[in-house]
């Protein structure tokens, strides 16, 4: 049998020896270099490299070429070094020339906005380049979302009064968002709708029948998240009226009713002002102009609208009608109150920078 050659002797400095030690023990090392770190420390003790891969279960060559690595570069020797691969195509220049031409430059075909193809063709780079540039630093030229700035003169009295009384609710007081749903459509697909199946969608015809329409007013309970509800056929103040002395009945006496309502005409008829002069326990909050966004009813017309109205058929209104009202039902055996978190500060805060980013857009 041919004897070991000799090796040189492995000796380790303290701060070496105790850094090995760590990587050896860290749950959080990655295994390679835990074990090359077990490797070097059992080498340092004396062991022929031999011992030391019997000893660790790896092959004589593993123990070779990190003790020959170590000697080399000592810790530096012991991580993976730089993979070959493919050189990089795109260089920063290109990618900066992608991004400011998203920003800045319109299509020279006239289009409204970019495409990945169009700016490939604009940047001579191919599209799946533009889109992991585009993926890259979050660029969505193709979406645009929209907005609106209230021009209320009482814009600020108006949300700090709504939101207060959203954050801060009155004692012995039920606040209700109230707000009408209109022209909710009786529609009747041309065919059946076809059921969901493996690997399948639910499917509707595209084309519909119109069956009439109707209107549904709602005063959600901010508290419980309980609806109180009732279609009309119309949406006039002669309705606004009928369903204020609905809520009226429903409430128990002793409560007093804070409203929150939109600034829509039908809210503040003279017939409408007479009849809350008779019942002084009625308070109306008027959220501002343009601002449906702060009436919590909107975020449960939407519940509606998405687990019912969007794929629902109805032959009639009464059909509509009567569905909407078991869905209610439904609703109100298990309500879900909606929490508003956003104070009246942190809301004007926001559109100021909303509005310092219009001043500087340059348009």
């Amino acid at each position: 049998m041919v004897p070991s050659p000799k090796v040189v002797p492995l000796v380790l400095t303290d701060d070496e020896r105790l850094t090995l030690t760590a990587w050896s023990r860290r749950r959080k090392t990655a295994q390679a270099l835990a074990l090359r770190s077990r490797i070097i420390l059992t080498c340092a003790e004396g062991g022929t490299i031999g011992s030391v891969a019997s000893e660790l279960g790896v092959s004589r060559d593993m123990v070779s070429k990190w003790r020959a690595r170590f000697l080399a570069g000592r810790l530096k020797g012991l991580t993976d070094e730089p993979r070959p691969g493919r050189p990089r195509l795109i260089s920063d220049e290109q990618v900066e020339a992608v991004i400011a031409a998203a920003l800045e430059q319109a299509p020279a075909s006239g289009d409204s906005h970019w495409s990945t193809r169009s700016m490939a063709r604009s940047q001579g780079m191919s599209q799946s380049a533009v889109s992991r540039i585009w993926r890259a630093f979050g660029l969505k030229p193709h979406i645009v979302e929209t907005w609106k700035l209230s021009t209320d003169p009482l814009f600020i009295e108006k949300v700090r009064d709504v939101v207060g009384l959203y954050m801060s609710p009155p004692e012995n007081a039920l606040v209700l968002c109230v707000d009408e749903k209109s022209q909710i459509q009786a529609i009747d697909r041309t065919a059946p709708i076809l059921p969901v199946l493996p690997t399948t969608p639910a499917r509707m015809t595209h084309d519909y029948v119109r069956n009439g329409t109707t209107s549904l007013f709602a005063a959600f309970d901010l508290a419980s998240g309980s609806v109180i509800a009732q279609p009309y056929r119309r949406h006039r103040s002669q309705e606004f009226l009928r369903f204020l002395k609905l809520i009226d009945a429903a409430v128990p006496k002793d409560l007093e009713l804070h409203l929150v309502l939109d600034n829509y005409a039908t809210h503040k008829t003279p017939a409408i002002h007479q009849w809350l002069l008779k019942h002084p326990r009625f308070y109306l909050h008027f959220t501002p102009t343009s601002s449906s966004w702060m009436n919590l009813v909107e975020r449960w017309f939407a519940e509606l609208t998405n687990r019912k109205l969007r794929r629902s058929a109805h032959r009639s209104v009464n059909e509509l009608e009567t569905d909407i009202r078991k869905w209610i039902n439904e609703w109100n055996k298990n309500p879900k109150p909606f929490v508003w978190t956003k104070s009246a500060d942190e809301i004007f805060e926001t559109l100021a920078a909303y509005c310092s980013r219009i001043i500087d857009s340059g348009h």
